[in-house]
């Protein structure tokens, strides 16, 4: 197994550190740490009722944009019906 030595501050060190289970080494820990989590990972992280009104938040912000993209565009549109 090869191995690299590299060069982090004391800060860097302890944060890492804070996450380091008890029998793990550090390389365990930044591969654990640095390994993007499925999707599946995060089920049951919100209650369904949070859940639920995230959900109708996220939709109600894209309605919102939606219309405001329409209203830019017919905007632009009409400016150059005008021309």
């Amino acid at each position: 197994m090869a191995v690299k030595t590299i060069t982090i501050k004391e800060s860097a060190y302890e944060a890492l550190k804070s996450l380091k289970f008890a029998r793990e080494s550090f390389s365990d820990t930044i591969l654990r740490v640095a390994r993007r989590k499925p999707l599946s990972a995060f089920f049951g992280a919100l209650s369904k009722k949070t859940g639920e009104r995230l959900e109708r938040e996220v939709f109600g912000a894209r309605k919102k944009r939606n219309q405001a993209h329409r209203a830019r565009v017919n905007q632009i549109a009409k400016t150059f019906n005008e021309m």
